[in-house]
């Protein structure tokens, strides 16, 4: 018996020692592009140049807010019809938009060149929190989903450990993310004044 403790003993200080384990991280819950209703891209969307990207930028989408995946949905597929249509965009130009429903939707997704920040497009991960966040921060649901996509896309390679973190304002002329959400952001890992 005592030798069994000894051999167990050693097994679990290697393990602690040597052998860290690494844990897969859980998946968020992303809303697939069919799931949401998602138009195919009129265009041909580009990889980005710099992957995996060292940027992060939040917006808001300055609409009122969703709930409901139903709603989220709906608004979703809006921006899309919006992005292409009235822009000219070939698709969203989002990788991802988040809901007060707790729930990510995928956008243009991981690896793809966005149209949410023009000088960062081709380096960066756009978020957008769906809701007008100049008076008020997004519910908790938001935030944390937020949170967990951006652990999510460091953990498995999407996003460069030591990225920076960015409000839209920062990198054009706007008042995006809106005056609440930009303070919020501010205290969050990986923010920067540049």
């Amino acid at each position: 018996m005592t030798k069994l403790i000894a051999v167990l003993f050693l097994l679990v200080n290697c393990q602690i020692l040597f052998c860290s384990v690494h844990e897969t991280p859980v998946r968020p819950r992303i809303i697939s592009r069919s799931e949401w209703g998602a138009r195919k891209p009129t265009t041909t969307i580009r990889a980005l140049a710099q992957n995996p990207p060292p940027f992060v930028i939040i917006h808001h989408s300055a609409t009122d807010s969703c709930i409901t995946q139903a709603i989220c949905n709906a608004r979703v597929r809006s921006f899309q019809n919006y992005h292409i249509d009235e822009k000219g965009w070939g698709d969203i130009g989002y990788q991802f938009l988040v809901g007060e429903d707790g729930n990510i939707y995928e956008g243009r997704g991981w690896d793809k060149h966005g149209a949410h920040s023009i000088s960062y497009n081709s380096k960066s991960i756009g978020i957008c929190i769906i809701g007008n966040f100049v008076g008020h921060t997004p519910n908790a649901a938001a935030i944390e989903a937020t949170k967990n996509l951006i652990s999510y896309g460091v953990a498995i390679g999407k996003i460069q450990s030591n990225y920076t973190l960015l409000g839209h304002r920062q990198t054009t002329r706007t008042s995006c993310p809106g005056d609440s959400l930009y303070e919020l952001i501010k205290t969050w890992p990986h923010w920067s004044s540049i």
